[in-house]
């Protein structure tokens, strides 16, 4: 079993904030504004920047793959406390 990291929300959210911005897929304005854990799976959310419909853009992808990443990255390493 894997020896994580116990952390606290508000610490991870500002990890999180920091790495996101060396991610390929970054653009300015993302943020996280949320994280949860679901079967040891760190779960981030924040702005989709959808339309005015409410329908994804193409800044949408991006966010789910920054996202994605941070979960890939953090995940491991981390549980909340």
């Amino acid at each position: 079993m894997e020896n994580k990291q116990p952390i606290s929300k508000e610490s991870l959210l500002e990890l999180a904030n920091h790495i996101m911005k060396e991610h390929d897929d970054y653009l300015a304005g993302m943020l996280v504004t949320d994280v949860a854990e679901k079967a040891g799976v760190l779960v981030f959310k924040g702005e989709y920047f959808l339309d005015e419909q409410g329908l994804p853009t193409v800044k949408t992808t991006a966010v789910f793959n920054v996202y994605k990443g941070l979960a890939h990255v953090l995940s491991p390493q981390y549980t909340l406390e």
